[in-house]
């Protein structure tokens, strides 16, 4: 058995020491095989919060793949934000879309972060075409792993069915290649609130599997984390994980 834990939006600068504490805890204690992080370490991309969103998962005992978030592009500075959008990452920048092999597990990347868009609001998700390709060839790479799956920040569709409202530019476009490549579960981050759900595409099913948040800022959920384990015969079995006591 393959397990991870997938833990997003820790959003350092607003984040809930308790429940960070709780979720490293846990990874000391249980040991998965690799943490996933899908983005948005930090609250405004400053240096310091970086820096404090580094050195907590340096500390972390396991492998780390991190997925930049929209919150990690620099807010405040236009000439970083456009022309050295992830300068501050700084000793993080070898975790950043990292890709891993875990036991005949394969977890590859998907940006989904843009420094720019023509719409108001720069939350939203984007799947470059050039983003998407470096992805699919990491998947065409991978071939021969029994169970891939795909990190990104932002969910790719709708929480319903395969239908997109335009929050994640070419999302649909992305999940329907993806599918194709093999990919058999997407994992995100943003919505602050965990979700697991089965989408029909191409004649195979996929699952959209979303983490909550560790931070102050939640929404529907407390802080939680999924707990991710992968059997032998490649099932997905996804545990969400909830701060005891929030």
């Amino acid at each position: 058995m393959t397990r991870l834990f997938h833990v997003s939006d820790l959003h350092f600068g607003r984040e809930d020491r308790a429940a960070l504490d709780w979720f490293a805890q846990a990874v000391a204690d249980e040991r998965p095989d690799a943490v996933v992080c899908t983005g948005d370490l930090t609250q405004q991309a400053r240096a310091h919060e970086f820096a404090a969103a580094t050195a907590w998962l340096e500390a972390l005992p396991v492998p780390v793949t991190v997925e930049p978030g929209n919150h990690d592009l620099p807010y405040f500075n236009p000439y970083e934000r456009f022309v050295r959008p992830y300068r501050r990452y700084g000793r993080l920048e070898r975790m950043i879309e990292r890709p891993l092999d875990v036991k005949n597990v394969v977890i590859v990347p998907l940006k989904t972060t843009t420094r720019f868009q023509f719409r108001y609001n720069w939350s939203w998700g984007v799947v470059t075409r050039r983003a998407l390709a470096k992805t699919l060839a990491l998947l065409e790479g991978s071939r021969g792993t029994q169970v891939k799956l795909v990190a990104c920040h932002h969910p790719l569709i709708d929480k319903k069915g395969l239908h997109s409202a335009g929050k994640t530019i070419r999302g649909r476009e992305a999940l329907i290649a993806l599918a194709g490549a093999g990919a058999d579960a997407i994992l995100s981050g943003h919505v602050h609130d965990p979700f697991v759900l089965d989408v029909e595409v191409g004649g195979r099913t996929i699952q959209k599997i979303g983490a909550g948040t560790l931070s102050e800022r939640v929404r529907d959920s407390a802080p939680s984390f999924n707990d991710i384990r992968i059997g032998a015969d490649g099932a997905i079995a996804v545990e969400h994980r909830w701060m005891p006591g929030a």
